[in-house]
């Protein structure tokens, strides 16, 4: 086992909701198909703490940890990559200051790019996963790294957007279908839009209101593609239909193509309720506030993990 003068600091660390931490960072569990069909995870090695370790960093001011764990990556390791499950957090004491870290960690699959050493890393290994575990310093990463192997590595995943603030129904004077977003929920959508691309998307299913077609219209408009347009996801369409809303959101999919649905708050809550009902998953705990994201992970047609991310507009 590969271990570094800096690992007691991590090695005394803990994963505690309550704890508050101070300092927050981001990675992934880097994952690629070798070439006779088995798996092949990423580590790198730190030169300044001379340490083996999943590649990961710090949030820039602003910054949300999907993006700050895809920069990483890419900074890091030469890669550019896709986010897929969300695999848990840690949190640590810091070496030598009286503060907390937390990381947060998605599986990422790579998509291209070539490794370099750079100021921060001066090695990258591929190592299958029978070895991986003994290549690590940290126990924090071995910790993440048994969340990425319990479920299969390459699960699909399907985004499901609550559209963003769009004021109230009796406010608004026209016909419910035509509520526009307000101000905020612009900003909302406009926030939403790279953080939605970390996942890879490329097509993108809308309920009808305009209120839900405009929160996804930025990133559609970043892909360059058309929004097509569900009745059925639509809270008449769903209240009508429920089952056939759910047959339909599972035919949207692939293990090849992200696809982003936006819908509306009668309908995420109760579909996806039924949805993990049926396939036996326990949903975390959420407000489905407006503007929030679920991102499911889905492996042989069965719905296998779900991660809530409520607050898009700011860290965690």
């Amino acid at each position: 086992m590969r271990r570094s003068v800096a690992q007691e600091s991590e090695e005394n660390g803990f994963s505690d909701p309550r704890v508050t931490a101070n300092i927050l960072a981001a990675g992934a569990v880097l994952w690629r198909w070798a070439a006779d069909g088995s798996i092949e995870i990423a580590v790198v090695h730190r030169q300044k703490y001379d340490d083996w370790s999943l590649p990961k960093g710090k949030l820039d001011p602003g910054e949300t940890p999907m993006i700050a764990a895809v920069r990483e990556v890419g900074e890091e390791t030469g890669l550019n990559c896709r986010l897929g499950r969300y695999l848990g957090h840690v949190t640590y004491p810091v070496t030598g200051h009286r503060k907390l870290k937390r990381v947060d960690y998605w599986a990422a699959t790579v998509l291209g790019g070539e490794f370099n050493a750079n100021s921060e890393v001066d090695v990258l290994e591929w190592h299958r996963v029978e070895q991986v575990m003994d290549q690590l310093s940290y126990p924090m990463d071995r910790r993440i790294l048994r969340s990425f192997l319990r479920l299969p590595p390459d699960t699909a995943t399907l985004l499901v957007v609550r559209h963003a603030k769009a004021g109230r129904r009796g406010r608004y004077a026209g016909p419910d279908e035509e509520r526009p977003l307000e101000p905020a929920g612009y900003e909302q959508a406009l926030t939403l839009a790279p953080n939605l691309l970390t996942f890879g998307p490329k097509e993108i299913v809308s309920a009808p209101p305009r209120r839900c077609v405009e929160t996804v219209q930025p990133l559609a408009d970043e892909l360059g593609t058309d929004i097509i347009l569900e009745p059925l996801l639509s809270e008449k369409g769903y209240a009508a239909a429920p089952q056939e809303a759910l047959t339909r959101v599972r035919s949207l999919v692939s293990p090849d193509t992200v696809r982003v649905i936006c819908s509306q708050g009668k309908v995420i809550p109760p579909l996806l309720a039924n949805w993990a009902e049926i396939d036996g998953v326990a949903l975390p705990p959420a407000r489905n506030r407006k503007g929030s994201v679920w991102v499911l992970s889905i492996a042989d047609g069965r719905l296998v993990a779900a991660d809530h991310l409520d607050r898009a507009l700011r860290p965690r």
